[in-house]
């Protein structure tokens, strides 16, 4: 049997999330975990939650955005705790139950010990709400290299490169300016396709398209890992090799792929619900639509010609 948990991660302003220490007297007291508790017979895991943090901490929930589900086994249990990014609530957190509770930065050292249901999900919380993809084929090398500092001066943090109408030779310099230029501010590349080119060129990970995703035996050691998914199948592949991230659509009609059937928002939330990974939605994206896109259960959004457009548009 499978208890069904709503766990909660309250997100500051300033990027911190709040943890809670288990009691004396519960199982795994003095562990560090994300707030929340059990969802009872018949409730809905959103009601459950704002049940669970008003009775825990004593606040009302706002906003909260559904994100990533995860089934963990415990010796004395199987949980499915459903996961929510919390960024508005009314109140100040305080313990009502016995738990002690810290504001935890990822760029911290981590509070220790970590239920470790909870420890995957640091580091898909560490992944932005951007993903950008390259677009040096419509922009020319230099004006694109450019616009990408300016993106990443501005905060821009994960890029693929995604560029296959080059060769190799000509892939293999660009993809090192592009890894080292990232590097420079903090933020992290995927080559598209190529593991090996990854490797060689220092970049962080691979991106996989869909067909390549489907013949994937493993995720490759050392790397990052996405793919571009579109359908169930494709999602639960990549689930099951535990990559570390998706896009999925097209959600919208593009430029890029016309006539390609678009999802819209409710076939993508419909598929996105339950994923245990981050899940970028993709196709027609601009920066207006991550709130709906945070709606339908989406990490974040990723954009091709949005990622360079000016920032007014």
């Amino acid at each position: 049997m499978i208890v069904e948990v709503v766990a909660a991660v309250i997100l500051r302003a300033d990027g911190a999330f709040l943890l809670a220490k288990r009691p004396p007297g519960k199982v795994y007291a003095g562990w560090w975990e994300f707030p929340g508790g059990k969802v009872e017979a018949g409730e809905p895991a959103a009601h459950a939650l704002a049940r669970e943090l008003h009775e825990e901490l004593g606040i009302d929930v706002r906003r909260a955005w559904p994100w990533l589900t995860r089934v963990f086994t415990y010796p004395h249990a199987t949980v499915r705790l459903n996961f929510f990014r919390v960024t508005d609530w009314e109140g100040e957190p305080h313990p009502k139950e016995g738990q002690s509770l810290a504001w935890q930065r990822l760029d911290e050292a981590m509070l220790d010990p970590m239920l470790p249901a909870n420890a995957p999900i640091l580091a898909s919380l560490a992944l932005p709400a951007e993903y950008a993809v390259s677009a040096v084929h419509d922009l020319g090398e230099g004006p694109f290299m450019r616009r990408l500092e300016e993106r990443l001066q501005g905060g821009l943090r994960l890029v693929q490169l995604r560029e296959k109408q080059l060769a190799r030779g000509v892939l293999l310099p660009l993809a090192r300016k592009v890894a080292d230029l990232c590097h420079r501010y903090g933020a992290r590349v995927l080559v598209n396709a190529d593991a090996d080119l990854a490797r060689e060129t220092g970049a962080d990970g691979v991106h996989f398209p869909a067909r390549a995703l489907m013949q994937l035996e493993a995720k490759p050691a050392g790397l990052l890992a996405g793919a571009s998914c579109h359908n169930a199948a494709e999602l639960a592949q990549a689930m099951k090799l535990e990559l570390d991230l998706v896009v999925l659509g097209p959600v919208k009609p593009t430029v890029s792929h016309p006539g390609e059937p678009a999802l819209g928002w409710v076939a993508f939330a419909a598929l996105a619900r339950g994923a245990t990974l981050p899940v970028y939605a993709i196709g027609g994206m601009g920066r207006a639509d991550l709130q709906a896109a945070w709606g339908s259960g989406a990490h974040g959004i990723a954009m091709l010609s949005g990622a360079w457009a000016p920032e007014d548009s």
